[in-house]
């Protein structure tokens, strides 16, 4: 098992699977769809409270917004908003990562403004920990989390199990999404 956020070759890298987070390319890998993704942008009740809460996609510029740097929507640069991310808003920030969930750290600390997947959100937008902000305009919209296998190999049982409990379990957790 390997966990990282960087685009893998099943075939070339030896993998049995992938998980794929967005709107799929076209190719020749299989795909099952896991559960659907839906985005945010948050951040910490004392960051708003310091800064105060955007509202439209302008009002970014004066915020500091953690880039993912893997990303060219929800990037260091520019974040995009609309159904495809055709609406784009220079951002800037200090701090970018390729990882999600160390962007959900630094806003839990105050560090500036998350946009990503709600579901790595989603418990400290329950438990009051980050606050979900509504901007005037639509956020992306983000596809589906999906299972990746390749064509050439029949994946083995222990690989549909695998995928069967992510199924399962994402269905499950997608309710909070």
């Amino acid at each position: 098992m390997g966990l990282n956020d960087r685009y893998v070759d099943l075939l070339e890298e030896r993998w049995d699977m992938a998980m794929r987070i967005g709107k799929l390319a076209d190719s020749s890998l299989i795909a099952r769809k896991l559960a659907d993704v839906r985005l945010n942008i948050c951040a910490s009740p004392a960051y708003l409270a310091g800064r105060g809460t955007p509202r439209t996609p302008a009002d970014l510029e004066a915020h500091d917004c953690l880039g993912y740097t893997l990303s060219s929507l929800t990037g260091t640069s520019h974040w995009g908003f609309g159904t495809d991310g055709e609406i784009r808003q220079a951002v800037r920030g200090s701090l970018h990562a390729n990882n999600g969930e160390i962007l959900v750290q630094a806003a839990l600390a105050g560090q500036g403004l998350v946009y990503g997947p709600r579901f790595l959100t989603s418990r400290e937008v329950a438990d009051g920990r980050l606050v979900e902000i509504e901007l005037d305009v639509r956020l992306m919209e983000m596809g589906a989390i999906h299972a990746i296998t390749h064509t050439t190999r029949k994946p083995a049982a222990k690989t549909r199990a695998w995928i069967d409990l992510l199924s399962q379990r994402l269905r499950q957790l997608a309710v909070d999404w």
